[in-house]
């Protein structure tokens, strides 16, 4: 058996002047839940698509079971597709949308009946199988989807944002569902979603894109707690992501200059800093769960070890489990959250505490600081690009 079950090698793919996916390489285990997150445009569905045989990579490799399969076509690769619109056949019952693939394989009718009714016990529809989709529910629907895919017993599922047609609360409850199922079978799924939370539910791997690259991969853990960029870091849940320098980096301690916060002097400290020089500009992330908030009255000074912030509340956000304070320290606004109601309000003074091991500081890159550099000059030198634009001078 091969140690991968689909291995894609600097595979690229361009539409027109368009690179949708840029030198992606990616390796997924037999067994393994990994889902391709990014936003929008990022790439993960042409990446998926050429996985499944839809679109054909223009340099780069894909093997699935150690078979290279660049230019097979989807039937002969041994891989099944979940669409977000299900697809299903309006006209067939549910048990017969789910065994078309199995009659188009010529399959003998005992085995498609068996087939059939185990993968409708799998996915919680046994007495649904003589009804017809208009009858089901969405979330039914996808079920049906699901089933159909499942019953070809495929090397790996691809899932293209298969729950993002249904309201919230189904969604949850088939997010569960969908996890539970790949691990009672210990199938390979690939899983495309835009969906935050949905990726760090369901996955053993995230591999995160962004403009036609994986930025990181790795387990939720290590993409949420440890990001490797700016962009991850911001994507995948909420992180304030502070302006300054790298200074120093004494051991498994990090020190980091915040020339753009207010009153409190000293250094923010971090557990790491990824890909950072000293004496370079980089941002300071640490995640607004991690921040813990105080009154500054009356206050016993900062506890050794903590990074510390002083600034005035600006805004409160009640989310029922959490309350979401913004708070102003200095050109910079920091965003902490606390439990329940949560007593400060806005025009307090507060100092925002946490442990240098809930931060990570990561490179700022070269378009931004030659964006912030562009932005000086320009905001130094305004009669210039005044004369210039107006063909004067």
């Amino acid at each position: 058996m091969a140690e991968y079950v689909v291995q894609l090698t600097e595979v690229v793919k361009s539409f027109g002047e368009l690179r949708a996916v840029d030198r992606v390489s990616l390796n997924v285990r037999p067994g393994e839940f990994l889902t391709l997150l990014g936003p929008s445009g990022c790439g993960k569905t042409t990446t998926l698509r050429m996985i499944g045989g839809f679109e054909s990579p223009d340099a780069g490799e894909i093997l699935i079971q150690g078979k290279n399969v660049t230019g097979v076509p989807p039937a002969e690769r041994n891989t099944s597709m979940v669409f977000q619109d299900y697809a299903l056949f309006p006209h067939m019952t549910v048990a017969e949308n789910i065994a078309f693939g199995l009659r188009m394989r010529k399959i003998p009718p005992r085995e498609i009946r068996a087939r059939t009714e185990e993968a409708l016990r799998l996915v919680n529809l046994s007495t649904y199988g003589s009804r017809k989709p208009h009858q089901l529910s969405g979330g039914q629907k996808q079920r049906v989807a699901l089933a159909r895919s499942l019953v070809l017993q495929p090397a790996v599922l691809l899932l293209d944002e298969p729950l993002g047609a249904l309201d919230a609360q189904i969604r949850k409850q088939m997010q569960l569902e969908l996890k539970n199922i790949q691990q009672q079978l210990g199938q390979t799924f690939i899983y495309v979603t835009h969906d935050q939370e949905e990726s760090l539910t369901m996955s053993d791997q995230i591999a995160i894109m962004n403009n036609g690259r994986i930025e990181q991969l790795g387990s939720p853990e290590e993409v949420y707690e440890t990001p490797a960029t700016p962009f991850v870091a911001s994507f995948l849940g909420d992180c304030n992501l502070l302006e300054g320098t790298l200074r120093e980096t004494c051991g498994n301690s990090t020190i980091f200059e915040h020339p753009r916060l207010g009153p409190l002097k000293g250094s923010l400290n971090a557990k790491t800093a990824t890909d950072c020089r000293v004496n370079s500009p980089a941002f300071y992330c640490v995640r607004p769960e991690n921040i813990s908030m105080r009154p500054v009255e009356g206050l016993d000074p900062v506890e050794a070890g903590l990074s510390s912030v002083k600034g005035v509340i600006t805004q409160r956000v009640y989310r029922g489990g959490v309350t979401r304070y913004v708070v102003r320290s200095g050109n910079e606004e920091i965003t902490a959250e606390t439990l329940g109601k949560g007593t400060a309000a806005p025009g307090e003074t507060v100092i925002l505490t946490w442990k240098p091991k809930d931060a990570v500081i990561l490179p700022m890159s070269q378009a931004k600081q030659q964006r912030d550099k562009a932005a000086a000059t320009e905001n130094s030198c305004p009669g210039r690009f005044s004369d210039e634009a107006s063909g004067e001078g």
